[in-house]
């Protein structure tokens, strides 16, 4: 080689490229990167928060002068990253519906869906781009000024620009903008892809202050910097809230470690506005006046405050809702029902509406109007299992157990006496008496725990590794169980009452009469309702022969409820015949089913599942697990009441009851 070409190779010692010299190197080429906002990076722990797009950009925000807060316009962005994987895309799907549900306009409109460059988006097709990303990133952008703006569709896309130039790609995302509340606000779905197709990472910082900051900035350009009159407003409509408030933080922030503040007397009006609060306080039993001027606040006040003001929160729902239902109840008749306190007593009761209280998060509430004559309110949690509710139906929700269960404790006690294992097989060894079904449940409880926890762990061979805390760990799985889904669902009816008076089906109320164990009604609300509905079902099985009066008592036929439910069995099955063209074959107990999931039908009897083999179809009482398995293949054995379902299991694997 000659000329330019030409060079000499300086070979270094073996393995420089690990001196002092090349790792000092490495750790600035590193260090340069997260600033540059580069995701997929390495670097030590304490770098990780600053990893991802927008890292520098948001540190950049963050340094700013914050002297001028009062003055800024205010904007809250709430955020979550939805995993994808499992069944992450379905509960995608249920997610884009909610947002899109009837009655989110200024006009109680149905949602419109919106991108960077159209009007009217396709809901379908950015989930079907959608398909095989790991994530998606869900925003709420509410502006606390948000009502002066005509519509949000301008803003969004102002922010989503500015957004993408701060990540420095292109973004496939979609946006509802609701009007339902009392702050307009709009969600945004992101999809977890930049534009090369990789991975979209955003850095920590930027998610939690770097956009808020950047929707700052627009809602300010538009609606200029806030007047010292509409910063006096809103800290005056402070003073009585019932929520954590900004008078209520710098009131922290100027206490003393015990918690003693005094006012700030160099300031008239800030001093008369905390005065004002802490009189608020002293009546809410969170603060003490020591001395005139001197004060003791609680140690408890901001988590105290916070649930004061989600319980509010939950008043006005209950308020809205029953309103817009014609449903008149004074305060001592709507109740919050608490799984902490009810124990093992059920709350049974008809459903008057369904939503989402948390719209982030995809957690669920029920209004219920309960045969106690009350209206309560339900926090059901993430939800995700339960069973699509029709509004009218009967209902029976029970707080769910927090302890470790009989199941862990049995594990614990095997896996004690086998050095630490545990499998089926040590099972019936050590329980002479267990069943193979038995001791499979009890493998289905490791593998649930397993799927959501990360222990105990399975070894290759299907035993199970058991820690000698299991119980302990099992009671905290429980309890983090119980914070996402505090509370279990059971549909005793989903037919109206008034339907299930003349009803050829086992309904809910023949349930109830025939046990003789009804629940306690109040002679007012639902409880007048159901007294009245069961009087009415007496005359209608009397007239039927399917009950008789003997002097003042009663006598129901013993099979009543066989007899009604096949009436109501074959009614629905004639029906699918002459629409499908199948033939309709009844499974009788200690008989395998084996065919494709369809759908469900809700009868008079219950919830049932039209599973279809060849030519035929059966209807078998339904279960949740079903859901997920619509259109595939199941198998299972009817066994009394129900069916044993081993979906997605060999025959001798274990079953779903």
């Amino acid at each position: 080689m000659t000329g330019e070409d030409e060079f000499e190779p300086r070979l270094g010692k073996l393995r420089a490229r690990g001196s002092r010299r090349g790792r000092r190197y490495l750790h600035q080429v590193l260090r340069a990167a997260a600033r540059a906002g580069q995701a997929n990076v390495g670097g030590s722990a304490s770098t990780r928060a600053g990893r991802g797009r927008g890292a520098g950009v948001s540190r950049v925000l963050g340094s700013r002068d914050r002297l001028a807060f009062h003055r800024q316009r205010r904007v809250v962005i709430k955020s979550r990253i939805a995993r994808l994987a499992g069944g992450g895309a379905a509960a995608a799907r249920a997610h884009l519906r909610y947002i899109k549900r009837d009655g989110v306009t200024r006009d109680g409109d149905r949602g419109a869906l919106y991108g960077a460059g159209t009007d009217r988006a396709d809901g379908a097709a950015f989930l079907d781009r959608s398909e095989g990303d790991r994530h998606q990133f869900r925003f709420i952008v509410s502006a606390e000024d948000g009502a002066q703006y005509d519509e949000l569709k301008p803003l969004t896309r102002r922010l989503m620009a500015q957004v993408e130039e701060d990540l420095g790609t292109r973004l496939d995302w979609v946006a509802v903008d609701h009007f339902n509340t009392g702050h307009p606000h709009t969600h945004i779905l992101v999809r977890g892809r930049d534009d090369r197709g990789s991975d979209l990472v955003i850095a920590r910082d930027y998610i939690a202050s770097g956009m808020r900051e950047r929707a700052a900035e627009i809602v300010q350009l538009d609606l200029g910097p806030r007047t010292d009159l509409e910063i006096q407003e809103r800290l005056r409509a402070e003073v009585e809230q019932e929520r954590f408030t900004s008078l209520d933080r710098m009131l922290v922030r100027s206490s003393d470690p015990a918690g003693r503040v005094a006012p700030d007397g160099r300031d008239p009006f800030r001093q008369s506005l905390q005065q004002g609060r802490l009189r608020k306080l002293d009546r809410l039993g969170l603060a003490d006046e020591l001395e005139p001027g001197r004060w003791r606040i609680a140690d408890d006040l901001e988590p105290m405050l916070r649930r004061i003001g989600e319980r509010g929160d939950i008043i006005k729902t209950l308020h809205r809702e029953l309103s817009a239902r014609a449903l008149v109840r004074g305060p001592l008749d709507q109740a919050i029902f608490d799984p902490s306190l009810a124990g093992d007593r059920p709350l049974v009761g008809r459903l008057v509406a369904r939503g989402l209280a948390d719209e982030l998060n995809d957690r669920l509430f029920l209004i219920l109007d309960g045969l106690d004559g009350r209206s309560h309110y339900v926090d059901v949690g993430t939800g995700g299992d339960l069973a699509p509710l029709p509004e009218g139906a009967i209902v029976r929700v029970t707080a769910k157990p927090t302890g470790p269960r009989t199941v862990d404790r049995t594990v614990a006690e095997i896996a004690a006496a086998h050095g630490g294992r545990y499998d089926v097989d040590l099972h019936l060894r050590h329980d002479a008496s267990a069943t193979a079904e038995f001791a499979r449940a009890h493998v289905r409880r490791l593998e649930a725990m397993r799927r959501l926890v990360g222990e105990p762990e399975r070894l290759p061979d299907g035993t199970w590794v058991i820690a000698p805390d299991h119980v302990e760990k099992a009671a905290a799985f429980e309890a983090r169980q119980g914070r996402s889904r505090p509370v279990s669902v059971e549909i005793l009816s989903a037919l109206p009452l008034e339907q299930q008076v003349e009803a050829q089906g086992a309904t809910w109320l023949d349930r109830d009469l025939v046990s003789g164990a009804s629940e306690p009604l109040r002679d007012g609300g639902l409880g007048r309702e159901v007294r009245e509905a069961r009087a009415r079902r007496l005359q209608w099985l009397l007239a039927e022969q399917l009950a008789r009066l003997e002097g003042d008592q009663v006598r129901y036929r013993p099979d009543l409820e066989t007899i009604l439910q096949r009436r109501d069995l074959a009614r629905a099955a004639a029906q699918l015949s002459d629409e499908t063209g199948l033939s309709f074959f009844e499974l009788r107990p200690g008989e395998r089913v084996e065919g494709t999931y369809r759908r469900h039908l809700d009868l008079a009897s219950g919830r049932f599942a039209m599973v279809e083999a060849g030519r035929n179809f059966t209807l078998v009482p339904w279960r949740p697990v079903l859901e997920r398995h619509l259109g595939a293949n199941v198998s299972g054995v009817m066994r009394g009441g129900g069916v044993s379902w081993s979906i997605g299991r060999s025959r001798g694997g274990p079953a779903i009851e």
